[in-house]
């Protein structure tokens, strides 16, 4: 079903030039940019936040959750680092696993891209998934937090206009990594280009070339994207927050 549903949307943008599939996965060319788009629904598909293993140390790299998925009798299917951190992989603003915060909801404006607002939080609860301007987020979720949170920034599409500092001429060019959620919040498509490109064109990407009215920056130089189906497992420096799809392994 995802797929068709991928399938379907990048049928109907001329800008975009659709390449290999591989189960929720899909290779694109948008404006000349090489990109993996990986789609899922968040009604259908586990979509989960990850930081810390049993022990309390971060996770880091995809083979260590990925065999902690496994020990526990599911398959990691799809990760993607999720949002800035510090040195010791502390989320930098708000991260939510199982509706327990480790950090906070950050509002003020800071350095870096995390403090160019506004930006935003990408949230998973109850069958629906959401990427929210942060100060909406924290008039939403006044009461209980969500399932799953992590703030990251700058936001890229906000109510389908592109974040207003962002430059078409852009200087900084590298590869990042994102998320966009549809508008009923059930398609939820993480992307990562496959060559440098700057804020303005991966926004256009999520607004123009996916059509989703909200997207939110995760990050850039250490992106990085667990594909086994299109067998990517991309390694590098530890990272902080991860995002995954896991299912369950047959018996």
């Amino acid at each position: 079903m995802i797929r068709a549903l991928l399938l379907a949307v990048l049928a109907a943008l001329p800008a975009a030039c659709s390449g290999k599939t591989e189960g929720p996965c899909e290779t694109l060319t948008f404006e000349s940019v090489p990109y993996l788009v990986c789609t899922f629904d968040s009604a259908e598909d586990d979509i989960r936040l990850f930081l810390y293993d049993d022990t309390g140390a971060p996770f880091g790299q995809f083979d260590r959750l990925a065999n902690h998925v496994a020990a526990r009798g599911g398959s990691l299917v799809f990760a993607m680092n999720a949002g800035m951190y510090h040195e010791d992989r502390r989320p930098v603003g708000l991260y939510v696993e199982e509706e327990q915060s480790e950090m906070g909801l950050v509002r003020n404006a800071g350095p870096g891209n995390f403090g160019m607002l506004p930006n935003g939080v990408f949230w998973i609860d109850g069958g629906k998934a959401g990427v929210t301007e942060t100060l909406t987020y924290g008039q939403q979720f006044t009461d209980d937090a969500p399932r799953f949170a992590t703030q990251s920034g700058p936001m890229l599409v906000i109510d389908g206009e592109l974040h207003p500092v962002l430059n078409p001429d852009g200087t900084s060019i590298r590869r990042r990594n994102g998320v966009g959620v549809s508008a009923d919040g059930r398609r939820v498509y993480f992307v990562i280009s496959d060559a440098p490109v700057n804020f303005h064109s991966f926004a256009r990407l999520f607004r123009d070339g996916i059509g989703v009215p909200n997207a939110l920056y995760l990050d850039g130089a250490v992106s990085k994207v667990y594909a086994p189906a299109l067998e990517r497992d991309e390694a590098g420096l530890d990272m902080g927050p991860i995002v995954g799809v896991v299912r369950q392994t047959k018996k």
